[in-house]
């Protein structure tokens, strides 16, 4: 008999429209209760910003030496004497070894037109950089390698690159004034609704941002600017208060 009531042509359309409806009910009051919550929260984005010093300094730069294939030798004995007048020059501007980092020679042949007879030309390259904690003094001798230039060296540098080490701690500091920042701008957001701010519900923090002082170069993904001494670190925080 249950068989027969199953196979009644308006029993199977009046079950799935009855599975349906509550489907739809129980979507319905999930979605409710969704709403209900976050109208009892209030998100928000804080930030803190604070300008620093760097407090260290890396800086690079190049001896070249262009041979062809049969001086290669005595290029590379050239090289070797520019490596030592270039050692000197550190040592006496107070950089001990251990602040040096030397690369091995690179060699690059040069192109050559395929209808020359000439010999092939070859550039020997070698890469120097240093670090240090004496931000000005390295400043300071990055333009100063003409020294070296009007003895023969053919040297070429970059520009230096500031780094700040307390960036962790500082981090720390700065995402609690941001939860604070967070907090004022929800109070003022809560007021025009006739509402108050509550406890805090969560907080996340963005990437860290590292800024040539007044810039606003952010990234997505976190910002790292080497270029200026000073420079400013800014952090922000999504944070969800308690409204009532």
């Amino acid at each position: 008999m249950n068989n027969k009531f199953l196979s009644a042509p308006f029993v199977l359309p009046a079950l799935v429209i009855g599975l349906a409806i509550l489907l739809s009910s129980f979507v319905g009051a999930a979605t409710f209760l969704k709403a209900r919550s976050l109208d009892d929260a209030l998100s928000v984005t804080g930030s803190a910003k604070m300008r620093v010093t760097a407090d260290s300094v890396k800086w690079s730069f190049n001896i070249s030496r262009r041979v062809t294939e049969y001086t290669l030798q005595s290029g590379y004995s050239n090289m070797a004497k520019d490596l030592t007048a270039v050692k000197n020059f550190l040592s006496q501007n107070g950089l001990k070894e251990e602040q040096i980092t030397i690369a091995p020679i690179y060699m690059e042949e040069m192109y050559k037109d395929p209808n020359s007879s000439g010999p092939r030309e070859i550039t020997l390259r070698q890469s120097i950089m240093v670090q240090s904690t004496d931000v000005a003094g390295i400043t300071s001798l990055a333009k100063s390698t003409e020294i070296l230039t009007t003895t023969g060296i053919f040297l070429s540098s970059f520009s230096p690159e500031y780094f700040y080490s307390k960036l962790a701690e500082l981090r720390v500091s700065l995402l609690s004034d941001a939860i604070k920042d967070a907090k004022a701008r929800a109070n003022e957001i809560a007021k025009s609704s006739g509402q108050s701010v509550g406890s805090l519900k969560s907080a996340s923090s963005g990437v860290v941002q590292v800024l040539a002082p007044n810039s606003v170069e952010v990234d997505s993904y976190g910002s790292y600017d080497t270029s200026s001494i000073e420079k400013d670190v800014m952090v922000t925080v999504r944070a969800v208060f308690f409204v009532k």
